[in-house]
């Protein structure tokens, strides 16, 4: 059988510059999938002011994006695998684009709720194939540098969103209000669309796999099951059958699991490669990553309704408060890989963990001695230690994940870890329902509402605090140094053997 997978001599070589064209579309379509998941959140007074949108909507177009991209993303990654990560990746940019057409086009919010659903679903096809190309383009001594650049995007994507979302909103482009942070998606969009299809090298699993549509079925079926009471339980005021629900998608994901053995010993190609779990540092960091995904769906929500709706400030001025937490998370994530992790392994990514709890706590003091008179410079401290606290953590996770698997499962196991990532953050979202929204009344005056929504930013930052700690326990069950650039190459040229750690 002829192999199909790139390999570090063909697509690494250091004569190839090819590569780092295609990490750089690769990343920017990364960085506009980021952005998007948090750029609504700061136009939320606009669209609602604009489209007439509900709050339940507000939800949903929130919500709908994380949902559709968190239920495709193993499926995304498989098909990857089987029909070339090049080819799935410019379907998925291609209909990224198109559906922010369709968002900036609404006509309604049933229509906006709608195409970010789209949105997500074209993101779920996009996505696993970033690192799936990275992980198959690059030689395993150049895949640290290459996770330290992506851990400075992410950091640079989560916090540019609001920052962006201020801007056009504040320009108010062409008179199109909230629209523009749709629609400047499509220059992007097309853009790389264009430069993917020239510079992106096709790679796929060196064995003919097919898809598995029953396990699409049980995993799709299984995380709606989860995720759909989480959204809406608190709207709904938490219904029995949501919690019926939420049990039976335990029972949908074992069955997924028991089915997954079987189809693997009958024909080798699983929708989740369930032998990726025997190698210890992607177990644990699955773990420390879902857990991860839960503190940062619930701070970035509640840091935006804090600013705009508690201090009443406008969404540039917001916007323009994130940036020290932007600056100091892609600074932080560039040195982790490159220079503490090497000398210090896993010490770093607790550091990490417990030195963004120092900054969430130090971020609740100031909240409560200031009040509601907090000007964003007496922010800054906190967010700047926050913000090193997520960096030492984003790109070494990324690289201690996906530095020992199998080249033929990249695809999958890329889904795998997007897909925890957005379990943890619609975990956060449901979260958000309890320890923000369910500490503020139903009906307040307008001179309630800033100490009310202050009070509710302080208990859940409380709450994020807390999820570090566990967080940091949960990174001991990591291996304590990485795997050497040594035994990576070693294990780059040997695929299907992957390497386990003691």
């Amino acid at each position: 059988m002829t192999s199909t997978e790139t390999t570090p001599s063909t697509a690494g070589g250091g004569t190839d510059r090819r590569r780092w064209f295609a990490l750089a579309i690769v990343m920017t379509a990364a960085f506009m999938d980021l952005v998007d998941v948090t750029i609504v959140n700061i136009a939320i007074p606009s669209i609602q002011r604009e489209a007439g949108a509900s709050f339940s909507e507000i939800q949903w177009i929130t919500a709908g994006y994380a949902l559709a991209f968190a239920a495709g993303l193993i499926t995304g990654g498989r098909l990857g695998d089987i029909y070339g990560r090049k080819r799935v990746f410019l379907i998925g940019i291609g209909g990224f684009t198109v559906a922010s057409a369709l968002c900036g086009l609404a006509v309604n919010p049933e229509m906006l709720v709608a195409s970010r659903f789209l949105q997500g679903a074209m993101a779920a096809l996009m996505v696993p194939q970033v690192l799936s190309i990275v992980h198959a383009t690059f030689p395993a001594h150049e895949r640290g540098k290459v996770f330290g650049l992506f851990g400075a995007v992410v950091g640079l994507g989560a916090v540019s969103g609001p920052l962006l979302g201020a801007l056009l909103t504040e320009w108010n482009l062409f008179g199109w209000e909230w629209r523009s942070i749709f629609l400047i998606n499509l220059p992007v969009g097309v853009a790389g669309l264009i430069l993917g299809s020239r510079f992106i090298t096709e790679s796929k699993a060196p064995r003919a796999l097919k898809l598995d549509l029953v396990g699409v079925a049980l995993v799709t079926l299984g995380l709606l099951m989860l995720l759909y009471p989480l959204i809406r339980g608190r709207e709904l005021g938490w219904p029995l059958w949501g919690y019926v629900s939420m049990a039976g998608a335990l029972v949908v994901l074992a069955a997924l699991v028991a089915y997954e053995r079987r189809k693997s010993a009958r024909d080798g190609s699983p929708l989740v490669e369930l032998s990726l779990f025997r190698v210890k540092s992607f177990a644990a960091g699955i773990a420390v990553q879902t857990v991860f995904g839960v503190a940062l769906g619930v701070f970035f929500l509640v840091w935006t309704l804090y600013m705009q709706f508690g201090l009443g400030w406008s969404p540039l001025k917001a916007g323009l408060t994130g940036v020290p937490f932007s600056i100091a998370v892609s600074v932080a994530a560039g040195m982790s890989v490159q220079q503490l992790v090497p000398r210090f392994g896993r010490k770093v990514l607790q550091a990490g963990a417990l030195v963004m709890a120092a900054g969430v706590l130090l971020y609740l003091w100031g909240s409560g001695h200031y009040g509601l008179g907090i000007a964003p410079w007496q922010m800054a401290l906190p967010l700047v230690v926050m913000g090193v606290g997520m960096g030492l953590i984003v790109a070494p996770l990324t690289d201690a994940i996906l530095s020992e698997v199998p080249r033929e499962h990249s695809g999958s196991a890329s889904g795998l870890l997007n897909t925890v990532q957005q379990m943890g953050n619609a975990l956060g979202l449901g979260l958000v329902s309890v320890v923000f929204f369910g500490t503020i009344g139903d009906h307040l005056r307008p001179d309630q509402v800033g100490p009310a929504f202050a009070d509710a930013f302080r208990n859940s930052l409380g709450w994020v605090a807390a999820v570090m700690g566990v967080i940091f326990l949960l990174m001991f069950a990591l291996p304590k140094r990485p795997a050497q650039h040594v035994e990576g190459e070693q294990a780059a040229t040997e695929p299907n053997e992957p390497a386990l750690v003691p």
